[in-house]
């Protein structure tokens, strides 16, 4: 699955394959799962996720990437490593790619992130429930392509990450009001965007 997009401003270096995460265990079990002390070490990837990233390695369909950068939760770390083993590449994980956290919400029903982007739509700054801002999660991912710019040139780079810093991420780099983060078609467990350097 393909959601590209033009950038609202300026050009790249790089060619950019934004990736999330295959189908994760958190997924499977409709839960919040957003922390590091829960994420890092639990909830990798279901059945069905690996079963994903299967089909997406044998009907592959973009540049063959030079790097590949990840969060370091579970279900990033697996998801990554199974495209780098395929292209017989190294793993460079960044917490900065983290999934957004979820402050008190974290382990309820995932059905909660409802009440969340109700709020997001309003104030990209709010804090409800001791949740991470948009423009918080917006500043830390903006600065992971930021930092690609600066230390890579002509390159294909696979970017692992999760569904909201990533549809928040393309918000951001559109150039769109980041109130209106949601309103992007949701990206799918093992989709990936490709953003393109002119």
């Amino acid at each position: 699955m393909s959601n590209g997009f033009s950038l609202a401003s300026g050009s790249l270096n790089n060619d950019y394959l934004l990736m999330r995460h295959g189908h994760s265990e958190a997924n499977l079990a409709g839960r919040i799962v957003s922390t590091p002390s829960r994420g890092v070490g639990g909830c990798g990837l279901s059945a069905r996720g690996r079963d994903q990233l299967a089909a997406v390695l044998a009907g592959w369909g973009w540049a063959r990437p030079q790097r590949v950068v990840h969060s370091d939760f579970l279900r990033t770390t697996e998801t990554a490593e199974r495209i780098a083993r395929h292209f017989g590449l190294g793993l460079a994980a960044d917490t900065r790619l983290r999934e957004r956290h979820f402050g008190d919400l974290e382990g309820e029903r995932d059905g909660r992130y409802a009440e969340v982007w109700a709020r997001d739509a309003r104030d990209p700054t709010h804090r409800y429930a001791g949740v991470e801002p948009v423009v918080e999660v917006a500043a830390r991912m903006v600065a992971v392509i930021e930092a690609l710019e600066r230390t890579h040139a002509g390159e294909t780079l696979l970017v692992v990450s999760h569904g909201d810093p990533l549809q928040i991420l393309l918000t951001a780099l559109e150039g769109r009001d980041l109130t209106r983060h949601r309103e992007r078609e949701p990206l799918a467990p093992a989709s990936i965007t490709p953003l393109w350097r002119r």
